[in-house]
């Protein structure tokens, strides 16, 4: 056993735990939070060291030694350590590769944060008569001596001009005082021309919603803020943010999607007088760095960011807002499978920072939160401005057929309410022309090879193509079983912005969904178009309902309710009702009266009847006594452990060791369900299988976890599988 000072570091790698190392021969010994270089295996890594201790398990003649510290002074305080450490811990995750999640790509290669604000040069005792006595014996440090005489150069361009392995030689002359390392400006952020621009008067909802924030003593538990769509829950973050900034801190706020973030940062930029750094996973490497380590030094007051913006480290952060909570894309869907809701959650309860969280249509965890006192709650019941909720219409597809996804009743409101010089939003979660083509003979429908799935047109450009793997076939012109002719079936956004240019000619149509909005630039594009008045009608998918304003939508048509009545994942309900809610909010903003259509083929089916009459709050007060009765989330607590592999028996055999270790393992509290197939069982050429523990007792489910990882990871029948853990799951599938 080795005993004296040891670093225990976090090295990216898919190993679940912390590797010792000795501390470097030169230098003081590095502080828990710096980044250091280690030799791991073959090859050199940066890692950071999580704690120090006095002895290891590693033989002393085994232990290697960390070859360089990389920062002057810790990446991570100790809060923001034991908040990864946790992190690694609730999701079973490597810890290494937790920290890795929580940096920037530049962090994580070893670019110095010094290097913004850190020069490397000659001294003023360095001439060239320096350099022709080092050539003979020295020519590395000759040359490097040479290049600083010309000038000095950032630390962060250091290497790219003085070459790889410069730093040893350069020491060597520093010790030689021919060269130094000296601080300089920091570009930092530039808010000298920012002027804060006044915010509107308070509703006395809206005061009374900021009160309750700022009232949460030493200890503030969360605020869920519950108001309709268009009720001004970000006017109340701005408000919250204000007194935070005045008291010399700093706020975190963030958001589901990249798309929101510029309609949020020109808002924050134009209230405050501060700077404002932005983080999403659409910036470049340098500059996704910069705004981190603005973060992390305090420069940047307000850090406005999407999910992985939640590990961000901070100089003094006094508020985080997680606006539309309640958005699936808070959870990571691969890798480290972490919600950023949740971890923002935890954050705030070990910092003591007060957290809200905001939605018009709150997950039924944070409504039930709300309830049973863990969360504060604050409403705001009415829209600023606006003339009254809109008006909602309900049009039965049985009675009332459509044509090309669009019924009279609809059509005829679109011409009222754009002779009015109002703007239409129509909403059809489905991409493409048509979600099918088939025979008309033999029945034969175009499928996808590599998935249980079918082919969906599309007709920019025209071909077959997979939404799930991506696999693009030609048209074929006739059925390839018996050479009948084939036809489409079913509505997809190409096919409804076609007919939308056909009944509405000299109107401009746009759509919006994966297949336009495939860049950032494309988006804003389309957003501004919007916004301005060239468009007139859109037509989009899911990335509607992402809170975006538009101040003159005052008709939305929701083509098809009926989509997620009759799910087999238990959060369906909760699915359709907010992405209903959501999209009808695009309706009647501020002055302008709004109104919804709803077309649907089951008018009387009970979520429709709680959304007209009672809105969300209804909706949700059935739906959380309709999962108390089964048991779901939020009355139990989720595990999802997914296999996949190119054949079918692999998944299976191993998800049947977990169930049997599990069985064992389990406390009476914990339930164990499957394996079974996934819903989609062939997806991209590989079978999958899920088994899902399900416990009403939180611990005994992180208990069995723990076991059950340990026992199953390093056996055969995990090396022949692809496999995930899953914790609080946010799609079964």
């Amino acid at each position: 056993m080795a005993t004296g000072s040891i670093l225990k570091v976090a090295v990216n790698a898919p190993l679940r735990r912390l590797f010792d190392y000795l501390p470097p021969k030169a230098g003081e010994l590095p502080a828990p939070g710096v980044r250091v270089r280690v030799p791991f295996g073959g090859t050199r890594q940066v890692g950071v060291v999580v704690a120090l201790a006095e002895s290891s398990d590693v033989p002393a003649g085994r232990l290697r030694r960390a070859e360089e510290v990389l920062d002057r002074e810790p990446l991570f305080g100790a809060g923001e350590l034991s908040l990864l450490n946790w992190a690694a811990r609730y999701y079973a995750h490597p810890v290494g590769e937790v920290f890795a999640a929580a940096m920037p790509v530049l962090a994580r290669k070893g670019r110095s944060l010094d290097a913004r604000s850190l020069a490397v040069g000659a001294t003023e005792s360095a001439d060239e008569a320096a350099v022709e006595r080092l050539e003979r014996r020295a020519p590395k440090q000759a040359a490097i001596l040479r290049r600083l005489l010309a000038g000095p150069i950032p630390l962060e361009s250091a290497g790219e001009a003085l070459g790889d392995g410069w730093r040893p030689a350069f020491r060597r002359l520093a010790d030689k005082s021919l060269v130094e390392q000296f601080e300089c400006t920091a570009p930092g952020i530039d808010a000298s021309q920012l002027e804060a621009e006044p915010g509107p008067d308070l509703t006395p909802s809206q005061q009374m919603a900021v009160d309750t924030i700022l009232a949460g003593g030493p200890e503030p538990s969360p605020v869920l803020l519950f108001g309709v769509t268009g009720s001004g829950k970000t006017e109340v973050y701005l408000r919250a943010i204000d007194s935070v900034l005045e008291q010399g801190r700093q706020a975190l706020v963030l958001v589901p999607e990249i798309g929101l973030t510029p309609q949020i940062v020109r808002r924050f930029r134009r209230r405050f007088a501060c700077p404002v750094a932005v983080l999403h996973s659409g910036l470049s490497e340098k500059s996704r760095f910069d705004a981190w380590a603005d973060a992390r030094s305090g420069r940047a007051r307000v850090v406005i960011g999407t999910r992985s913006a939640v590990f961000t480290p901070m100089a003094d952060c006094g508020l985080i807002a997680v606006d539309e909570e309640h958005d699936p894309s808070f959870k990571q869907q691969e890798g480290f499978r972490y919600s950023a809701r949740d971890v923002a959650v935890v954050r705030g309860h070990m910092g003591r920072i007060p957290v809200v969280l905001g939605s018009a249509t709150p997950s039924l965890e944070s409504m039930r939160n709300a309830d049973i006192g863990r969360y504060r709650r604050a409403d705001l019941v009415e829209r600023p401005g606006a003339t009254s909720h809109p008006r909602v219409r309900v049009v039965d597809l049985r009675t009332t057929p459509a044509r090309e996804g669009l019924t009279a009743p609809l059509l005829e409101a679109m011409q009222r309410h754009l002779g009015a010089g109002g703007q239409v939003i129509l909403f059809l979660n489905r991409r493409g022309y048509a979600t099918a083509l088939f025979c008309t003979e033999c029945g034969w429908v175009a499928e996808c090879p590599r998935c249980d799935a079918r082919m969906t047109l599309h007709q920019h450009p025209v071909g077959l193509r997979c939404h799930h793997c991506g696999r693009a076939e030609p048209v074929p012109a006739t059925c390839g079983t018996c050479g009948a002719g084939v036809r489409p079936a079913g509505q997809g956004t190409e096919r409804i912005e076609i007919a939308l240019g056909a009944q509405f000619p000299g109107i401009n149509v746009a759509r919006l969904d994966r297949d336009t909005a495939r860049s950032g630039e494309a988006l804003a594009t389309l957003l501004d178009d919007m916004r301005c008045g060239a468009t007139r009608i859109l037509i989009g998918t899911q990335m509607l309902t992402k809170g975006h304003d538009f101040p003159d939508v005052t008709l939305v048509g929701i083509l098809n309710c009926d989509q997620g009545l009759f799910g087999t994942d238990f959060r369906s309900d909760e699915r359709l009702a907010q992405t209903i809610l959501q999209v009808s909010g695009r309706a009647g903003r501020r002055h302008r009266q709004g109104e919804v259509f709803l077309q649907t083929a089951y008018p009387q089916h009970p979520l429709l009847g709680h959304l007209v009459r009672g809105g969300y709050g209804a909706f949700s007060s059935e739906a959380l006594r309709e999962r108390s009765e089964a048991g779901w989330p939020p009355y139990s607590h989720l595990a999802l452990i997914r296999a996949e592999a190119h054949g079918r028996a692999e998944p299976l055999g191993f998800l049947e060791l977990c169930r049997d270790v599990a069985t064992r393992a389990a406390a009476s509290t914990v339930s164990v369900l499957g394996p079974a197939p996934a819903p989609m069982e062939r997806r991209s050429g590989r079978y999958r299988a899920q088994l899902l523990l399900k416990a009403t007792h939180r611990p005994s489910l992180q208990a069995l976890i723990d076991s059950l990882v340990t026992s199953v990871e390093a056996t055969p029948e995990a090396r022949r599988v692809r496999w995930s853990l899953d914790v609080d799951p946010v799609e079964l599938f």
